[in-house]
C-alpha cells in the first residue's frame, strides 16, 4: 500500500482525536468513547495498510484489525484492555437500546483515562510504522 493511504488513515485519525477532545470539554461522554474508538480503528487501518498488500478490510472491529495486521502478537496486556474496552463503544453508542446502559458509565473521569489510554495507544501504533 502507498504512503498516501498511511497518511490518509493517520490524518482522519487525529482530527477524531481532536474530536474526542472538544466533545470532552463539551461533556459529551458517551460521544467521547466512540470517538476514541474511531481514533484506534483508523489508526489500525493505517498501520495495517503500511504493512499488508492489500486494504483493511471494511470493519470496525479492533480485534480482527489488530490480528489482521499481526500488530496483535506485539501488544501487551494494557494496550489490548484498551481495545477491548473500546470495542463496544462503537457500536452501542449508535443503537437507542445501548445508549443509556452506555451513558451511566461514562463519567467525565472514565472518559478522560479512556482518552489518555487511545491517546497512548495511538502513538504506541504511530511509532510502530
Amino acid at each position: 500500500m502507498g504512503k498516501d493511504r498511511v497518511a490518509y488513515w493517520l490524518e482522519i485519525a487525529d482530527y477524531d482525536m481532536e474530536t474526542a477532545e472538544t466533545l470532552y470539554n463539551g461533556g459529551r461522554w458517551l460521544y467521547v468513547a466512540f470517538m476514541c474508538h474511531q481514533v484506534i480503528e483508523k489508526t489500525l487501518k493505517a498501520y495495517w495498510c503500511a504493512t499488508q498488500p492489500v486494504d483493511p478490510p471494511y470493519t470496525h472491529n479492533l480485534t480482527r484489525l489488530s490480528e489482521g495486521s499481526g500488530l496483535d502478537a506485539e501488544m501487551d496486556e494494557s494496550q489490548i484492555d484498551i481495545i477491548e474496552t473500546l470495542i463496544p463503544m462503537n457500536i452501542q453508542a449508535r443503537y437507542p437500546e445501548y445508549k443509556d446502559q452506555l451513558a451511566k458509565m461514562l463519567t467525565k473521569e472514565t472518559c478522560r483515562n479512556i482518552i489518555d489510554e487511545t491517546k497512548h495507544l495511538q502513538q504506541w501504533i504511530k511509532s510502530k510504522l
